[in-house]
């Protein structure tokens, strides 16, 4: 199987760099997976792509319920025979208050966005990754995790709790031609502001194109050999 026959399931696909990584692998050729909760976003990004209904269906679920993550898999399994590229973009974010002040609620709610959403999808996809001898997983990580900003204390325990299960998969699936990384950002440049009005503030922000192409080489065979790696993309060293 070529590059370009791969199925790319894209969890997290209405937001700006899940639709910037959408239409890379789509103008590659790749079949598509778009994944999240509104059924309408989705199919307003199916649209806005030109694919044919052959190349890309919508996997609509919740997936911080491991139920709707299943069902949402299953969609796409029985459209296409499996999946090859599993990209966790799922955003969400909560931040400003200090610690002992925190709603144990917005906690809870960071858990279930990027740790419950995360373990749904990968529990349910990469066995049969495994089973075929090829996959690739990729997710959205953030410089957060590693800085822990203050009044961010829920969000960056969440991203980091993401980040160690899937370099602990990484382990777990290495040598099976399965690989699991990571693409951590500190800001996102949807409005391209780092171009347009350069500042000292947007020089470590990160375009969604360029986020884009970095997973998709991380989701190419040239990057069989990279496997639990965390690639930094804010210009910084």
């Amino acid at each position: 199987m070529t590059d370009k026959d791969r199925v790319v399931f894209i969890a997290g696909a209405t937001g700006g760099v899940g639709r910037a990584t959408a239409a890379t692998f789509a103008a590659e050729g790749c079949r598509l997976a778009l994944g999240g909760r509104n059924a309408e976003r989705l199919a307003e990004i199916g649209g806005e792509l030109g694919l044919g209904d052959d190349r890309w269906v919508a996997a609509v679920g919740d997936f911080r319920d491991g139920d709707q993550a299943r069902a949402a898999v299953a969609s796409v399994i029985d459209a296409f025979g499996g999946i090859d590229v599993l990209l966790h973009l799922v955003g969400g974010y909560a931040g400003g208050t200090a610690l002992v002040e925190v709603d144990p609620a917005e906690t809870r709610d960071m858990i279930d966005q990027h740790i419950w959403t995360t373990l749904n999808l990968v529990r349910t996809v990469v066995p049969g990754m495994v089973e075929r001898g090829w996959g690739r997983v990729i997710a959205a990580g953030t410089a957060a995790s590693v800085t822990a900003p203050a009044k961010a204390g829920p969000y960056a325990a969440a991203k980091a709790a993401q980040e160690v299960l899937l370099r602990s998969l990484a382990k777990e699936v290495s040598g099976s031609g399965v690989t699991v990384n990571l693409v951590a950002m500190r800001m996102i440049d949807e409005k391209h502001e780092r171009e347009s009005s350069p500042s000292p503030k947007n020089v470590s922000w990160t375009t969604p194109e360029e986020i884009a192409a970095t997973i998709r080489w991380l989701a190419s065979d040239a990057a069989a050999s990279v496997n639990g790696v965390r690639i930094p993309l804010d210009g910084r060293t």
